[in-house]
This record gives C-alpha cells, structure tokens and sequence, in this order.
C-alpha cells in the first residue's frame, strides 16, 4: 500500500513538470458564462486581486444600469480603476433593442480605450455576452479588437450563453452551472449579495 507522503511526492512531480512547461508569459482572455450566480463577482474579485498587485483596472458593464451596486460603490472611487456603467438595465425591463443597442454600442467604444491602453492591466467587460446574443456588437470585430490589445493585458467577459466562438477564443473557460437559488424560492434579491 502506498502510504500518503508518497502520493504526495508523485502528485508534486506531476504539478511541478506542468509548472515547469508553463514558460509563456502574455495577458490571457477568460470567460465566466452559464446560469449560475457569481459570473461578475469572480471577475470583480480578480479586479481585487490586480489592484492588489499594483496594475490598472478597467470595468465596463454592459447591461447593468444602476449605479449602486456594492462593486461599483466599492471600486469606483479607487485611483487605479476605471468603472463605466454602460447598460439601460435588464433587457426585459427596457423593451427598447435599438436604445439597448446605443448604449452598448456606446460601452464598448469605452472598452476600446481601455483595450488600447497599455497602462491597464485588467479589462473587465462585464454582461458582454448579451451584445452578442441580441446583435448588438459584432463578435468577430469585438474578437480582433481583443486579439489587438497589450500583450500583457487580461480581459474578462462575463454573461450567459457565450457564444461558441468566444469560448474557443479564450484561454479560460468556466461555466457556472446553478444547483438552486434563492430567489427561486421566493427569497428577493438582497444588497450585498446580489448586488
């Protein structure tokens, strides 16, 4: 029988040789889709951890139109980020694709500036995924744009339903899936947790 010290020391070979063979260093691409909660959150969480490590953020959202977030309240007033409210609010609520289509529009032309600054070094591109599911942005423009950006700038782009091209596109995937939820059972959306 193996004792424990020895898978041990055979799990560590393995993680170092994959560590060892990791040499590239360039900014990476990462999408948080699927139905569960936590998409946006994982991706402020990563602002955190950048700050942390002196770089530049830039946050762009793309469906959210309120401004009064914990994220938002938190974040927007710190000297290295850059925090752009660019939604009109859920689709749903809106009813209006052609003013939903403007303000993403307009959001993404502030994506660009940051996709262009070489000084930032963390672009979060936050409910993106639905420019792309109801025609509002052009994937492959958004992609080459993307693909144009500072070699070491990383980029996140959160939402539902990523489209295929976009995942084969990143270099991290995660899709978070949703066992239950609150709200499913009549508990309302709380501040702090939701928002």
């Amino acid at each position: 029988m193996i004792s424990h010290e020895e898978r041990m020391q055979k799990k560590k070979a393995v993680i170092d040789s994959k560590i060892n063979a990791a040499d590239e260093e360039r900014g990476v691409l990462v999408v948080n889709t699927g139905n569960g909660k936590g998409k946006s959150s994982a991706a402020f969480g990563v602002v955190a951890r950048a700050l942390g490590h002196g770089m530049k953020a830039g946050v762009v959202q793309f469906v959210k139109g309120r401004s009064d977030t914990g994220e938002e309240a938190f974040f927007r007033d710190l000297p290295n980020v850059a925090w752009h409210v660019g939604g009109e609010g859920f689709t749903w609520e809106t009813q209006d694709k052609e003013r939903d289509a403007k303000a993403a529009q307009h959001a993404w032309s502030i994506a660009c500036g940051h996709l262009a600054n070489p000084e930032i070094g963390l672009v979060v591109l936050d409910e993106m995924t639905y420019a792309f599911k109801y025609g509002w942005l052009d994937l492959d423009s958004v992609l080459a744009t993307i693909n144009s950006r500072p070699a070491m700038q990383h980029v996140i782009i959160t939402g539902r339903a990523a489209p295929e091209n976009l995942r084969a596109a990143a270099d991290t995937v995660t899709d978070m899936g949703m066992e239950k939820h609150a709200f499913q059972t009549g508990i309302k959306a709380m501040p702090g947790l939701e928002w």
